[in-house]
């Protein structure tokens, strides 16, 4: 899981659906008390702006013309975590060559 924080119309559907996917499943960490200490440690999420980003997110994938029908539910709010977005964004076009297109 990883918050890529990277301007969303940059992404290709392939990572634009997966980051959705993955604020869900970070929220739900959150919820369920689950320790994302590793992830905190490696710099691949934010947890103060899970919400925000998926936010974000679903602006992009509506703007696309695909569904979007799932609320993120966080439970409480958590304020640690650091991005580096242009080390991810450097990552990201790494690995995908559809992306930053």
């Amino acid at each position: 899981m990883r918050m890529w924080d990277v301007n969303p119309r940059r992404m290709c559907r392939k990572h634009l659906l997966g980051e959705h996917v993955e604020m869900h499943m970070f929220a739900a960490c959150i919820r369920k008390g689950i320790n994302l200490q590793g992830y905190l440690n490696n710099q691949l999420v934010e947890l103060h702006n899970i919400k925000k980003r998926h936010d974000i997110l679903a602006r992009e994938i509506e703007r696309r013309g695909y569904s979007h029908n799932s609320e993120l539910v966080l439970g409480k709010k958590i304020n640690a975590g650091y991005v580096d977005k242009k080390a991810n964004l450097i990552e990201l076009r790494r690995r995908c060559t559809d992306c930053m297109k």
